[in-house]
Order: structure tokens, then sequence, then C-alpha cells
């Protein structure tokens, strides 16, 4: 029920933005990034950025939150009171606020949608893969961490970084990043590449699912690129350990 009601407020945000740059403050949960958010509260809350001057995270101006819009700011917000610190792609693409705005939309349609054959595992599985062909590095750590989150495999993503062929895929997974890949390489797509996906349980839909991923990512790393966009600290080790929920619950009582 949560991630449809966040799909329609993203739908609505983003349709808004269209007609109008004064378009009245949505409502405060919005939250482009939810499935995310939930996530990553209480791994990387703990974990902090080490002392010294501010990093350098884009090549590109970032601009501070009081000159953002409403709705971005209430967002960012949002993102890292649940999170515990903001992804960097917020601050970097904040430079542009429509397109932040169309960015986070698209994204969320391909990321957190809960229809078809695929998990949030698989898409981030893709992520990885396509964007270290890509050479990106902001996609490859920070999907990696999601990855390791949702997996619950510590070690599989960063096989995949080193040569996805070899890694302790299963036949499913294997056929779906032969298939990601395919589309990242721009290689012709034949009814060969759908019959690969139908064997293992994909359908038509769901190779559309993985092609668009493929794609979107495709020019968030060529934005990343652009921007020399850095991944947050807080990411490398996100999903390598088990959490002890004990330990950290006697630390939120002190």
């Amino acid at each position: 029920m949560w991630s449809d009601m966040a799909s329609k407020l993203v739908s609505k945000l983003f349709r808004s933005s269209l007609l109008t740059q004064a378009a009245p403050p949505p409502s405060s949960k919005l939250l482009l990034l939810q499935g995310r958010c939930g996530v990553l509260a209480g791994t990387a809350a703990r974990l902090s950025s080490s002392g010294g001057p501010p990093e350098r995270i884009s090549r590109y101006p970032v601009p501070y939150r009081k000159n953002l819009p409403y709705d971005i700011v209430e967002l960012m917000e949002e993102v890292e009171a649940k999170g515990g610190f903001l992804p960097n792609v917020f601050k970097v693409l904040s430079h542009r606020p429509a397109e932040f705005r169309a960015f986070f939309a698209y994204y969320n349609e391909l990321m957190n949608k809960d229809t078809g054959n695929m998990t949030k595992a698989d898409r981030e599985l893709i992520v990885v893969a396509t964007s270290i062909h890509n050479r990106c590095l902001y996609c490859v750590v920070s999907h990696s961490a999601l990855h390791r989150i949702y997996s619950k495999k510590p070690t599989v993503a960063d096989q995949v970084i080193v040569n996805y062929k070899n890694a302790e895929l299963s036949p499913r997974e294997l056929a779906m990043l032969d298939f990601a890949m395919a589309v990242c390489r721009c290689d012709t797509i034949t009814e060969e590449h759908f019959r690969s996906l139908e064997e293992v349980g994909f359908d038509r839909e769901d190779a559309w699912d993985i092609a668009a991923i493929a794609a979107f990512f495709a020019m968030s790393n060529r934005l990343a690129h652009l921007t020399d966009m850095r991944p947050n600290l807080e990411f490398y080790n996100m999903g390598r350990v088990p959490r002890d929920k004990h330990k950290e619950k006697a630390e939120d009582q002190h």
C-alpha cells in the first residue's frame, strides 16, 4: 500500500512540476526512494565519514538547500532522516531541479515497482553489472551496497564487479545479466535473447524492465562521469556484516 501511495505522489509531483515552477508543497510523506530509505535505516545511521575538510562530490556547484524548491528539500530531509545520511546523487542532481524531479520519477518507476518476476535484489544486480561496464564508480559502489542488503549475500556484488560470468549466480541471474549486458553494449537484440530469458522464467514484460534499467543507468552513469560524482563513504561498508540488533538497541537507549 505504501509503495502505491508513494508512486502516486511521485506522479502527481512530476505532473505539477511540468505545469508550474511554483507548485504547492507536496505531502510530507513524499519519498521517491521509499524502499531504499527503509533498508538504509539502522545500517548507515551508525556509519559516518572521517573528519577533515568537506569532501568534493561534484565538479558542478551543489546548491545550498535554502536555495532549492520546497519539494526537493523536503525529499532530501526525509531520505536523510530515514537512512541516516543523504546519498550524494541527491545533492549533485539538485543542480538542475526540473531534471532532478524527472530523474527520480523514472527511477522510482523502474526500481521500486512490485510487479513482474524481478526482485529488488535482481534490479540492483543489473545496475551493478552494467555500471561496471560503463566504469561508473558511484553507481557500482552505491548499488552494490543495496544489493548486499536486499539479497543478504555480502559477496556476490563484489564477484559481479570483477566478472559476472564467474560469480556465484543462479542460471536465472546469469540469463538476466546476459540480457542486460547485451542492451548495455548495444548488441543487436534477437528472439534468441528473449528465449534465453523465457527458459529461466522471465516473460517479455520482464525483458522490458531489464532493458529499461540497463538503459536508464547508462544515462545515469554518464551523468556521474560528467559531474565526477563521488559515492558517500557510508556505502562502502553497508551490508557486509550482519547487524547486531541487540547492540544497536543498547546504543539507542544510551
